[in-house]
């Protein structure tokens, strides 16, 4: 006879989230304000301007960090709204099936508000 499901996780199971979930943030901040330190170092230079050569790949590398820095804002954002729904009691609960999250799945991507079959449903391997 198989066990009841469970509908959503335990407590202690969310407080175990909440503390990999905080520890990622901190992990997202730190790596943040190194992108911003780089973007800073980058748009000053000592003369007021930058060389010709130089400037075309200080381009090209102001655009790269400046797009890591906007995706680890965005995880980070993604991360926080997982908090939140730890504080709910919601956390884990998959947005379209309505079944608990994989713990598995949860460990590799904390803030994956849907699970593995709910993702294959939405696209479907070719």
């Amino acid at each position: 006879m198989e066990a009841e499901e469970k509908t959503r996780y335990s407590d202690q199971e969310l407080i175990e989230f909440k503390e990999l979930i905080l520890e990622k943030i901190e992990k997202a901040n730190d790596q943040l304000a190194f992108y911003k330190a780089q973007l800073s170092e980058f748009s000053q230079s000592p003369d007021g301007h930058i060389k010709n050569l130089e400037d075309g790949i200080s381009t090209v590398e102001n655009e790269r960090l400046m797009q890591m820095a906007s995706r680890t804002q965005k995880h980070i954002q993604h991360l926080q709204n997982a908090l939140l729904r730890i504080d709910n009691k919601t956390f884990g609960i998959c947005r379209v099936t309505g079944k608990l999250i994989s713990k598995e799945r949860l460990k590799a991507v904390p803030h994956a508000t849907m699970s593995v079959e709910a993702k294959n449903m939405r696209n479907p391997a070719f």
